[in-house]
């Protein structure tokens, strides 16, 4: 993660070099190498370590939480509810919502962010959950309705919006961090932080939740705890992320896994392994965004979902043939 991170800031649209992009992070360079290096990439590559760590951790804790490794906060609705509060906050802010964003200042959009990934990952548990255990299949049914329903509502903002509105909300829906700043940092550092700190705290419970919900009681968890917590801290670490670089979707689902194939399923190594890769794929495919059509910029969210479409489809395979579709 740290090699791709500082080879990252030596390319984009201007090249300057991997020596002269460690020189500026350790003395003084020449103003315009400077600007680039510590101004415009080094935010933008520690938010989408961020961000990455962030859905990356998350998607590792929801699929230990409902025993599914098809589990993901855009599969299962978290992303678009956290997206629909922050599209509601944009469009919204400067007349019914004024006096909240007075209030909130620079937290508002996160705060809402939070909050809205947080009710929709309830209302799919309690769906989902009957007499203590967790249908699967209807959690994912109950969140692709939740996305449906998540999406027309923030297509009724998008045609309320402005034009200044709708340029924004265009670029953010698609996933990007091109705008990143020393400000989106700040939002989004400590929710973020505090979410992967407390998340491997339940690894132990997890991987006795794996073993169904008697087990896990039968060892001395209490399922209560666990659930709340992998609920809130999930929701707080992809609301922070969806509030600063909007939908960027597969790094739940596809994190996890690659850490599944490389350190198996215990989520003492999976939960930190996953914030890891999470990371790698994200800095990556931020790279590939700005470099790729250079000095043309694509939104991150268009290339993580190019290579994070063939690798679902991958995985429904490998589960069609594993259980006999």
């Amino acid at each position: 993660m740290l090699i791709i991170a500082v080879y990252s800031l030596s390319v984009g649209a201007i090249q300057t070099g991997w020596s002269q992009a460690s020189a500026a992070l350790i003395t003084e360079v020449d103003p315009m190498t400077e600007k680039v290096v510590i101004d415009i990439r080094l935010p933008r590559i520690l938010l989408a370590i961020l961000v990455g760590a962030a859905l990356g951790i998350a998607g590792a804790a929801l699929q230990g939480l409902f025993r599914n490794p098809l589990a993901d906060p855009g599969l299962v609705g978290v992303s678009s509810g956290a997206a629909l509060a922050a599209v509601t906050v944009i469009v919204l802010g400067g007349s019914a919502l004024s006096d909240y964003v007075g209030w909130a200042g620079d937290l508002a959009l996160p705060t809402a962010a939070f909050f809205g990934g947080l009710a929709v990952t309830l209302i799919i548990y309690q769906i989902a959950t009957r007499n203590g255990r967790t249908d699967v299949s209807l959690m994912l049914l109950a969140g692709i309705a939740i996305n449906a329903i998540a999406v027309a509502l923030t297509g009724i903002l998008t045609y309320y919006a402005t034009d200044e509105e709708l340029r924004n909300l265009t670029f953010w829906s698609m996933g990007s961090i091109a705008s990143a700043s020393k400000e989106d940092l700040s939002i989004a550092v400590l929710p973020i932080l505090f979410a992967l700190i407390a998340l491997p705290y339940y690894a132990k419970s997890l991987n006795a939740f794996l073993m169904g919900e008697s087990a896990c009681r039968h060892m001395g968890y209490k399922l209560k705890q666990l659930k709340t917590g992998v609920i809130i801290f999930s929701s707080l670490s992809v609301g922070a992320a969806v509030a600063v670089s909007g939908m960027i979707g597969f790094i739940g689902l596809a994190a996890p896994h690659l850490v599944r194939i490389l350190l198996g399923p215990d989520h003492r190594w999976l939960l930190p392994g996953s914030a890891i890769i999470g990371a790698i794929l994200v800095t990556l495919s931020d790279m590939l965004a700005r470099t790729l059509l250079a000095p043309a910029e694509l939104p991150i969210g268009l290339v993580i979902a190019a290579f994070g479409g063939p690798f679902f489809l991958w995985l429904l395979l490998q589960r069609r043939n594993k259980i006999g579709w």
